[in-house]
């Protein structure tokens, strides 16, 4: 296990320490191997599994489209929320699979916001997971516009206005 950026909140470094040991238990169980990397992010615990060689066997438990990732997620969120009783927001990243999408998600916001001042009209993106439509909101705000989220689960989409 490698910890990082983790002196700042004292219940997040709780929540990263607790969502490892659940994690490690399952990479055991499911017999994989990996690193398990602990930081603090955007003022969240953010928990990584990472490849100790390929992370070609780790992508088992990211699934298609980050499915299984999600789920995982949830589960390990349970697990936090069952031993301090309180609401996790952690973040969880597999085989650096989140770290890939957020840079596609930056790249698609970006073209979306040049549309989008080209033409002066709203513009509604593809339906995205929370993870996914955070990455957007954040993207859009740098950049001086308003988005907001629209439609209900799993179809819910990010729209983005003109500022």
């Amino acid at each position: 296990m490698t910890e990082q950026d983790t002196s700042s909140d004292p219940r997040l470094v709780e929540e990263g320490d607790i969502a490892a040991d659940y994690l490690e238990e399952l990479l055991d169980i499911a017999d994989l191997d990996g690193d398990i990397d602990i930081d603090i992010d955007h003022g969240r615990a953010s928990v990584a599994i990472v490849a100790e060689g390929s992370p070609r066997a780790l992508r088992i438990l990211v699934g298609p489209g980050g499915e299984i990732l999600d789920a995982l997620q949830e589960l390990t969120r349970l697990a936090v929320q069952t031993k301090t009783g309180e609401r996790s927001r952690l973040m969880l990243d597999i085989a650096g699979f989140r770290q890939g999408r957020r840079a596609e998600l930056v790249a698609i916001a970006a073209e979306a916001i040049s549309t989008v001042r080209t033409n002066g009209e709203p513009l509604a993106l593809n339906a995205m997971n929370p993870f996914e439509r955070k990455v957007v909101h954040d993207t859009v705000a740098a950049a001086g516009l308003t988005s907001e989220s629209e439609g209900i689960e799993p179809n819910r989409r990010v729209v983005i206005r003109p500022a």
